[in-house]
């Protein structure tokens, strides 16, 4: 009786611990290291703001039809459709794991036809039947369904985070897709107007030519140089009306139905006031793809108290009832029986398996803390390398168009000393090339400081705070 006792002390005791470790964010995990919190190197340029990123970062172009267009993405686009399926495939993973910790309830029954050897009975013999239930209340014990719950958790947790990398990712598409238009825009413009001019200076070259002053090799010199700017265009083209084919796709809708107005779009959509980009601890709470690491790892911690619980013995509370006995005496009361008490299960003495098992999930946190150590460092390395990025990017546009400016001023000045003859037919070209170069360079600088910027918004990580309605 004694030991009896000593024994059910040891299971109450039992009952008051969870196998495993808790889990916390371990000490010497990078998120912890206080240069991951400083401000970024980056950031002290004058064009960025140490003032948090806001959550829709899109609204700082200013813009309402870009607005529309990330809107409308957010609620239709397919990959977040299928990231929502992930995450509600997640959630219903943890409610099975919680419904691990309620009463259990099994019903069964069945019938035999059986003759039993040398009784003597004739064929066919003995018709039995065989009715019952039970009903069982686990007392998780060692904690096994609660480190179950707590893995699920983190996983549907890490799930939610995966989707919200994609709201960021259709964000910042969107974004990249209109902004893309409108350079094709002003690219087009661009190289329009050196075409402009161009042909003006065609078509008084053959005026002087008709008129004895100039030569053929002059019109056909000022003639190709004409055909090659009118040859750019219609790369552009093609390229805004890809970028308009991908924001229609973006927000679920089929090629030909894209966003006509977006295709009117004139002017590049620039942030021009210093960039709200924070410190680097708001990064690492806002990154989802940092939260979706962390989330993981704290799965893989929970899963060594799965493991570890395998140790110790599995006990529930329960009884069960039932009729069993040959059909002739179906009813009567010594057909009934009836059990009560508690039921064990334990896989001692394979305790060699069990503590294989605890080092396998050991081990998958340690690949867990790796994965998210290097998510950090990834996650302030693509920082650092956006901030520097698009500052330069900004230092090349304002050259470039300082270069652009004085290129249109030598195209006047070239064409005022011809037209006083004090210029050659050559320099004149030779300034309208310059100034079709320059502008064709400086388009592709926008073009490419566009793009920087949105790559410092995704860097950035935000956009996912805005649920859909």
């Amino acid at each position: 009786m004694k030991r009896a006792t000593s024994w059910w002390a040891g299971l109450l005791l039992l009952a008051g611990c969870t196998a495993g470790p808790d889990y916390h964010l371990p000490e010497r995990s990078v998120a912890r290291l206080p240069a991951a919190s400083a401000p970024f190197v980056g950031a002290a340029d004058r064009a960025f703001t140490a003032a948090p990123l806001p959550d829709r970062w899109w609204r700082l172009y200013r813009d309402p039809l870009l607005d529309r267009l990330v809107v409308e993405a957010l609620a239709a686009n397919t990959d977040l459709r299928a990231a929502d399926a992930n995450l509600r495939a997640a959630t219903a993973v943890v409610r099975e794991a919680e419904a691990g910790r309620t009463v259990q309830t099994t019903l069964g029954g069945g019938t035999t036809l059986a003759r039993p050897a040398g009784s003597g009975q004739s064929l066919p013999g003995t018709l039995a039947y065989d009715l019952g239930g039970s009903v069982a209340y686990p007392l998780d014990l060692a904690g096994r369904i609660r480190r179950a719950i707590e893995a699920s958790g983190a996983d549907a947790e890490a799930a939610e985070a995966a989707r919200d990398q994609v709201r960021v990712a259709v964000a910042a598409a969107v974004t990249r897709a209109y902004a893309s238009v409108c350079t094709a825009n002003v690219r087009i413009a661009a190289a329009q107007r050196v075409l402009g001019i161009q042909r003006a200076t065609l078509n008084a070259t053959r005026r002087l030519q008709r008129g004895g002053r100039g030569t053929a090799f002059d019109v056909t010199r000022a003639q190709a140089a004409a055909e090659q700017s009118a040859a750019l265009v219609p790369g552009f083209l093609a390229a805004r009306q890809a970028n308009l084919f991908e924001l229609a796709t973006l927000a679920g809708r089929l090629p030909a139905d894209y966003p006509r107005e977006a295709e009117r779009c004139s002017g590049l959509p620039l942030v021009t006031a210093p960039i709200p980009v924070g410190d680097g601890a708001a990064l690492i709470r806002r990154r989802p793809d940092i939260r979706e690491a962390e989330r993981t790892l704290a799965g893989a911690t929970a899963r060594i108290g799965v493991a570890t619980s395998d140790l110790y013995p599995q006990v529930s509370l329960g009884g069960s009832a039932g009729l069993t006995g040959p059909v002739s005496a179906l009813g009567s009361t010594s057909a009934f029986n009836i059990s009560l008490g508690p039921l064990i299960s334990w896989s001692f003495p394979n305790r060699r398996a069990a503590r294989a098992r605890i080092e396998q999930a050991g081990a998958g946190a340690d690949v867990a803390l790796a994965r998210f150590d290097g998510t950090v460092l990834g996650a302030l390395r693509e920082t650092e390398t956006a901030l520097s990025t698009y500052a330069r990017s900004r230092d090349q546009v304002a050259a470039l168009t300082r270069a652009r400016n004085t290129a249109a001023t030598a195209v006047a000045q070239a064409g005022r000393l011809a037209r006083f003859g004090r210029g050659t037919f050559l320099e004149t070209l030779s300034a309208q090339a310059t100034l079709a170069n320059a502008e064709a360079s400086l388009a592709a600088a926008q073009a490419t400081l566009v793009d920087d910027q949105v790559n410092l918004f995704l860097a950035l990580g935000g956009g996912w705070q805005d649920q859909p309605g």
